[in-house]
């Protein structure tokens, strides 16, 4: 690497390192808000029909498992069906890369010429690049994907794995062993310092608005919590 490319955009974001931050912070984030939102409003409405700290406990408890799984499997599903549609692109590329290389070669040039490229630029680039790497020459311009570094459904799974649980214990522990009298209070202040905690962290890792982040998870989660424990004391109070 050269001196030039050494101090070019130190700071700049370039594309695999940039997908790669995404794919995790989809996860991560969406998991930890879900974890601190569901087992919130179940814990709270549960705590708005009852007192019984052993049932708002059980609740909890089973609504994190249930949830950490759920949103992990249904991250592995999602992405290994994206991994799958990467693969099956990558296929039929080898096959007209065998089958049509002229022609793709030609098509490679286009796709630089369109992006601002003379075509005599464009065409020597098409050409030397895939002299070097043809496959990933054209994965990476046609169809934006790295053929060493597919998307991992085993890496989303965990991610959203984890964050769903430390997402879910913030309002189970905050619920399950504070003083009756205090409990909802105590749950719903964590909950929303969670949430604006997420915000912070997906606003500051997306380079996004950090207020509006901050705004829209903690409205979220306040209106849920306010919903469900008035749920709770509507069924508590018609069932007792």
């Amino acid at each position: 690497m050269t001196d030039t490319e050494d101090l070019a955009h130190p700071g700049e974001r370039h594309h695999d390192s940039l997908a790669e931050k995404l794919n995790w912070l989809r996860a991560g984030v969406l998991g930890a808000n879900d974890g601190i939102v569901s087992v919130a409003g179940l814990v709270v409405g549960v705590a708005g029909a009852t007192t019984e700290r052993l049932v708002i406990l059980t609740a909890g408890v089973a609504s994190l498992v249930a949830g950490a799984l759920s949103m992990a499997g249904g991250e592995y599903v999602s992405v290994s069906t994206q991994r799958d549609t990467e693969r099956a692109a990558l296929e039929l590329e080898k096959y007209e890369l065998r089958t049509m290389p002229e022609v793709e070669e030609r098509e490679l040039a286009q796709i630089y010429q369109e992006k601002g490229l003379s075509a005599e630029l464009a065409e020597q680039v098409a050409q030397e690049l895939t002299e070097k790497d043809p496959l990933r020459a054209h994965a990476e311009a046609e169809l934006q994907i790295d053929p060493d570094n597919l998307t991992s459904p085993w890496q989303a799974a965990w991610a959203s794995f984890v964050a769903f649980t430390v997402g879910g214990l913030i309002p189970l522990l905050a619920i399950g062993f504070p003083p009756t009298s205090v409990r909802v209070w105590l749950c719903g202040a964590a909950v929303l310092v969670g949430l604006a905690l997420t915000g912070v962290i997906s606003a500051r890792l997306g380079s996004a608005r950090v207020a509006r982040a901050v705004l829209r998870n903690v409205g979220v989660g306040a209106l849920t919590m306010v919903v469900t424990y008035y749920v709770g004391v509507l069924f508590g109070t018609a069932v007792g």
